[in-house]
């Protein structure tokens, strides 16, 4: 496996880990726990795990890939999870936000 393979796996992974975290979060909060509550308690263990595979991401991709890949499948999954989960609505503006990120990830892509 690639260098390349290795850092997108970790941060593909890295992404699911923050996903699940800001989702267990948003539980809490429409539920009115409070920051003291397990739910939080694991969003928050949940954000430590991705500091350590951020970490061995950066070993194997630039930082700008790692950022842009990261953010683009946060972005992506948060906003279809709030629509369809938690019934949020998405706007144009919300959508144009979207197509801008997927367009940042083609664009700032290295094929190396």
């Amino acid at each position: 496996m690639t260098q390349l393979a290795f850092g997108y796996g970790f941060i593909i992974f890295t992404a699911l880990i923050v996903i699940i975290g800001d989702s267990v979060i948003k539980v809490a909060a429409d539920a009115g726990h409070t920051i003291s509550s397990s739910y939080v308690v694991i969003g928050v263990v949940l954000y430590g795990v991705s500091a350590v595979l951020w970490f061995f991401a950066m070993q194997h991709i630039t930082l700008v890939q790692a950022g842009v890949a990261y953010s683009m499948l946060t972005l992506v999954a948060l906003a279809i999870i709030g629509a369809l989960w938690f019934n949020e609505p998405l706007h144009l503006r919300e959508y144009a936000g979207l197509a801008c990120a997927l367009l940042a990830m083609v664009l700032m892509s290295r094929i190396a």
